[in-house]
């Protein structure tokens, strides 16, 4: 019969190494900053931290979409509309070239009006990176012409397929995600400049302060939201620049999520003003404003991070929402919402449908806030377990 190794420790028990051990373990958390300590738990929760990964290099690609994209987003290839996504390949004929493509030939169906493109395999297009492309004007500001990865010299790069006027769909993903990605930011800094102001002034001063503020964010609770965003859409001009309306867009949908982190802030306020701390201030002789800025909001700052990053996918689908109906944001500007509302019939669902594809970054944009809210939250917790 096999003996069973003996795997613990035969060293002989020395408890004053395991009290220096467990108080250098309670040092590291003694001496540590809260922000370090906010930091460690959020690296615990995977999910979350899958999910800033994500959302990282997507903000960060906002600042050099038109160097990301391979095309620019309104060019119009007539020889390939409607194609469907390009495959990307690495060997020819059992020989590696590297990324390449090969030339789609396009032919119509007169009876069905359906376009059927086939692959020229006689010649591989290998795929440039780095290199001098399209030209462009990046933030509108500084021309240039430098991308990071480019078409092949005489050939095409559609992976994502083209839409009916041939352009790039990959490309217009990338652009359009400029648009998508920061008018969430935009609209919850507005939102929450107004949510903690007029929640902050109703419970802090409570009475008649109180009674109007929650009157007016009952008011505007009580209309139906997406009404309301339509008249409001609507009634912006059409002559305005595609900048002043994606601002009047912004602004709209800030304007009208404010009132629910009122209530939140103005009943979180109304239990902590009570306590022995914010009277030790006002004893003090603090002001108002810095009691409830550096007294009351941080005790609930965990319920603030999961508002925000709950109300950013919700402005998000807000304006997706409304490009797709035509009442958002309109071309020439892009935005993922934009791009949908070319598949509002069941001829594009039928035939082409990588004209959805813009629903696939919207739903991991939307997922990727709800996991990292909740690890925020769990870490700015100050009752969470180290």
């Amino acid at each position: 019969m096999t003996a069973i190794p003996h795997v613990v420790s035969t060293e002989p028990f020395d408890p004053e190494r395991t009290m220096a051990e467990g108080s250098s373990y309670s040092q590291k958390y003694q001496n540590a900053s809260q922000r370090q300590l906010i930091w460690w738990r959020f690296r615990r929760h995977r999910i979350a931290f899958l999910a800033m990964l994500v959302l990282i290099p997507a903000y960060l690609s906002v600042f050099v979409s038109e160097i990301v994209a391979p095309y620019n987003f309104a060019t119009r290839h007539t020889s390939h509309i409607f194609m469907p996504p390009q495959g990307l390949h690495l060997f020819h004929e059992g020989r590696f070239v590297g990324p390449f493509t090969y030339d789609m030939k396009g032919t119509l169906d007169l009876d069905t009006l359906q376009r059927d493109y086939a692959a020229d395999r006689s010649t591989p297009r290998p795929i440039r990176f780095l290199c001098q492309g399209e030209p462009y004007r990046l933030w509108g500001v500084v021309e240039s012409s430098f991308h990071l990865v480019c078409p092949p010299a005489n050939g095409t790069m559609f992976l994502l397929g083209t839409d009916r006027l041939g352009r790039d769909m990959l490309s217009r993903l990338v652009l359009g995600a400029r648009i998508s990605l920061t008018v969430g930011l935009v609209g919850v800094a507005i939102s929450f400049a107004l949510g903690l102001f007029f929640g902050g002034l109703a419970g802090y001063f409570g009475g008649k302060t109180d009674y109007w503020v929650q009157r007016v964010t009952e008011t505007l609770r009580s209309i139906p939201e997406l009404p309301l965003w339509l008249a409001l859409s609507a009634s912006l001009p059409v002559t305005w620049s595609p900048i002043v309306v994606y601002f009047g867009i912004t602004i709209i949908l800030a304007l009208l999520d404010w009132p629910g982190l009122a209530r939140a802030v103005r009943s979180k306020l109304l239990s902590l003003r009570e306590e022995d701390f914010t009277a030790a201030a006002v004893v003090m002789g603090a002001r108002p404003s810095r009691i409830i800025a550096k007294h009351l909001l941080p005790n609930f700052m965990s319920h603030l991070i999961a508002s925000a990053s709950l109300s950013i996918p919700s402005m998000i689908l807000a304006e997706t929402a409304l490009s797709f109906l035509g009442l958002g944001l309109r071309p020439p500007i892009t935005s993922w919402g934009v791009m949908l509302s070319e598949a509002q019939n069941i001829e594009a669902v039928a035939l082409y449908p990588w004209l959805l594809l813009p629903m696939v970054p919207v739903m991991m944009t939307v997922l990727a806030f709800s996991f990292l809210g909740d690890g925020l939250r769990d870490a700015v917790d100050p009752h969470a377990s180290h």
